[in-house]
């Protein structure tokens, strides 16, 4: 049986912005529905063992100004996968600015369309914006990890609960006020995160590690020649590589105290690659062809080389933050993550540290994001990367595609008409022998049936559809960031080591 928890008050009003309906209509239930409450169609696997978890850009409050998709609060969708069934709960990140806003019963913060016009001070890059903590969610150390992509605290949850213990205990204080960006990786081996954040201020980036105990053991300056706007990072065995791409606010405006973010293809990009624990002093820079990168695959050490996997936006159209005078602003922000008006595809850089130079090629020509893969991988060489596919004119995901880089082999899924998915993840089976021995994971939220549901893959062949369809109690509001838990990580970095490459 399926029971809601909690009901988060919400002062919206009916508005025409089309992230605050349809798909992206919020949610305001938080649930739990135990093992054997959840209709199953299919058979789950008895071997997949872990938790599933997904975070949400979820509105509350009617928005002060004009609402981006990036701007609700986080909240987690969890599904518990063991001895082949599934637990559902969902949680709000009671972030500060989430808990002031419930006790305000309004809006308290602008969001990124028009961070300027604020009266309070915030969190993130810029200062102003509220730490809604609803980008990213990975679990490390026996805690969930949940961060806004400007730059967040530390929000850490219970993995199994979904409660919100607050900022990280440890180390916390240590990072702020700047935080941490939204996307940081964890070695599958020795237990280590590593993370990035991007003031604007100097030095304009630092860089960090957080030890398998979650102790803070290196956190330096990385000197920028200027605030810019990075959204992810790469590890390998020994190295982390830095982004900063030429997509950054015009230096002269900001100066002002105005934020005109554009597109600079004069400026090649550049990527530093750093000893995990060296010094600022000691990254190597390596240009390549100017571009902006949101997501990466993997990254790995191949013999004198660095390689990095991702999907690369060769020529970003950008809407300008802070300005939302003329025309029709909701078109410009459809327009803007429309990846088919923006392409995004499958790339690989390779940076030689022995020559200093850097060698370029395109994977695929087909438009994907949000690439991932096996946990397992991380950081090490592998094969399979599984992306997103778009629907043409949305911000919405229609479909799944694996690729397999060592052969060039594809395999793809669409979910259908009217039905949209998330970030996927992929759950290596118990006693996996194979780097895709295991399931992929994804939740779809149906807007013809008016439901949601967790899917699970058979990740060697996707093409087939799904082996099992958990039905959740409500449609969920379409979502991006995921993360897959192991039930051996879910304590602690446990990782069987039987199971790593």
């Amino acid at each position: 049986m399926s029971t809601v928890v909690n009901t988060v008050h919400s002062t919206l009003k009916p508005t025409d912005n089309p992230f605050l309906n349809g798909a992206f209509t919020p949610n305001f239930n938080e649930h739990v529905a135990h093992a054997g409450s959840l209709k199953v169609i299919g058979e789950i696997p008895q071997d997949l063992d872990g938790i599933y978890i997904r975070n949400t850009h979820n509105q509350v409050h009617e928005p002060m100004g004009v609402y981006h998709p990036f701007d609700g609060d986080g909240l987690l969708h969890a599904m518990h996968f063991q001895n082949g069934q599934a637990t559902y709960r969902s949680r709000f990140v009671r972030t500060t600015g989430f808990l002031a806003e419930q006790a305000a019963q309004a809006s308290l913060w602008t969001g990124i369309m028009e961070p300027d016009k604020g009266a309070r001070r915030g969190w993130g890059a810029m200062g102003s914006m509220k730490d809604n903590a609803g980008t990213d969610i990975i679990c490390h150390a026996g805690r969930l990890l949940a961060t806004m992509s400007q730059g967040s605290e530390p929000w850490r949850l219970d993995p199994v609960s979904l409660d919100t213990l607050g900022p990280d205990a440890n180390w916390a204080r240590h990072v702020m006020p700047h935080g941490i960006g939204s996307h940081y990786k964890v070695d599958p081996e020795t237990g280590e995160m590593m993370f990035f954040n991007y003031p604007e201020v100097w030095p304009y980036m630092h860089y960090g590690v957080v030890d398998r105990d979650n102790q803070l053991v290196h956190y330096v300056p990385v000197e920028l020649p200027g605030a810019r706007w990075p959204h992810d990072l790469g590890i390998t065995k020994n190295y982390t590589i830095l982004h900063d791409t030429p997509q950054f606010f015009d230096p002269e405006l900001l100066k002002k105290g105005v934020r005109k973010l554009a597109f600079h293809p004069e400026v090649p990009a550049r990527f530093g690659v750093i000893p995990r624990r060296g010094a600022g002093s000691e990254v190597r820079w390596f240009e390549a062809t100017p571009c902006h990168i949101l997501h990466l695959s993997n990254c790995y050490e191949d013999g004198e080389e660095i390689v990095m996997d991702g999907c690369i936006m060769p020529k970003p159209v950008m809407h300008p933050v802070g300005k939302t005078e003329g025309g029709d602003v909701y078109a410009r922000m459809k327009a803007r993550l429309d990846k088919h008006n923006n392409p995004t595809m499958m790339h690989r850089w390779r940076f030689n540290l022995r020559t200093g130079q850097t060698t370029e090629q395109y994977l695929d020509d087909e438009i994907t994001e949000f690439p991932i893969v096996s946990n397992d991988y991380v950081g090490r060489p592998y094969r399979y990367s599984y992306n997103i596919l778009y629907q043409p004119g949305e911000w919405l995901f229609c479909g799944l595609k694996k690729f397999d880089l060592q052969t060039g082999a594809t395999q793809r899924y669409e979910y259908g008409p009217g039905r949209y998915g998330s970030e996927p993840q992929m759950a290596r089976r118990v006693g996996a022998s194979g780097e895709d021995d295991g399931y992929l994971l994804v939740y779809v939220t149906d807007m013809v049936q008016d439901r949601s549901e967790a899917l699970v893959f058979d990740a060697t062949d996707i093409a087939r559809g799904p082996l099992a369809t958990v039905i959740l109690p409500e449609r969920i509001s379409a979502g991006v960031h995921a993360c897959w838990v192991e039930g051996d990580r879910i304590r602690g970095e446990n990782r069987d080591r039987r199971m790593l490459p």
